[in-house]
């Protein structure tokens, strides 16, 4: 099963959430996707060098039209409101987003923010999902296990200690990642009722690492149903390590 095929990418729109490699997940999938629109609905750090063009409007369903219309072959396109500031794009609101479905084209929506860190789980504004989200991919990195409860990996300490039980500065557990992408105030949270949540544990690069995603995925499938929970390493050739 190759990346697109995992996380239920090809068609409809794709909401990335978590913390992990969210971006780098975003832009595997539009290397591989025949043609796809990349947005955000939220702050997203610029990305114009892994896209054929990003076009800043606020009629994106216009300018994606227009690409269709000059474009052959296979293109990714971003569209964006506004440049905030050097570094990054401000995102649409979730209607707006809603409007893109009527292009039958997949859309990859960046949908909550982490900080570069490496595990999170959301706020009270989070995310800024779409009431059209087909797939809501919830993104954790294996690296977490074993490491402390703490800023410098883990975007809203506080959250991740309310859902968990734990306190800052313990250790996490592959327990403690699961019971966050599987709870409705984590990883699920306002992810529409007929759209497909898929936990996707990233940065699985060696044996040890495999060994404690592996861990994460059964304690997820403990606690809900999901589909499937995906193993990646989003920056090799060939994302995929299982899908369990």
């Amino acid at each position: 099963m190759d990346i697109v095929e995992a996380l239920d990418a090809a068609n409809g729109t794709t909401c990335v959430v978590g913390a992990g490699g969210k971006k780098t997940t975003m832009r595997t999938l539009a290397e591989r996707l025949d043609r796809s629109i990349v947005t955000a609905t939220v702050r997203i750090p610029i990305f114009d060098e892994w896209v054929d063009r990003v076009a800043v409007t606020e009629a994106p369903v216009e300018a994606v039209r227009e690409q269709i219309e000059r474009a052959e072959g296979k293109w990714s396109l971003g569209v964006v409101p506004e440049r905030e500031r050097e570094d990054r794009y401000y995102g649409y609101d979730p209607e707006v987003v809603d409007r893109l479905r009527q292009l039958e084209l997949p859309v990859l929506v960046k949908a909550d923010g982490a900080r570069m860190r490496k595990f999170k789980a959301p706020d009270e504004h989070e995310p800024r999902l779409p009431r059209t989200a087909d797939t809501v991919v919830s993104v954790a990195s294996a690296h977490v296990v074993g490491e402390p409860l703490t800023e410098e990996i883990v975007h809203r300490v506080d959250e991740v200690a309310r859902l968990t039980g734990l306190e800052p500065g313990e250790e996490i557990s592959a327990a403690d990642v699961a019971t966050v992408l599987a709870s409705e105030e984590g990883g699920r949270k306002g992810v529409p009722g007929d759209a497909t949540a898929i936990p996707l544990i990233n940065m699985v690069d060696d044996d040890e690492l495999e060994a404690a995603a592996r861990e994460i995925a059964a304690e997820i499938h403990e606690r809900i149903d999901v589909p499937r929970v995906v193993l990646a390493e989003m920056r090799a050739d060939d994302p995929v390590v299982d899908v369990v």
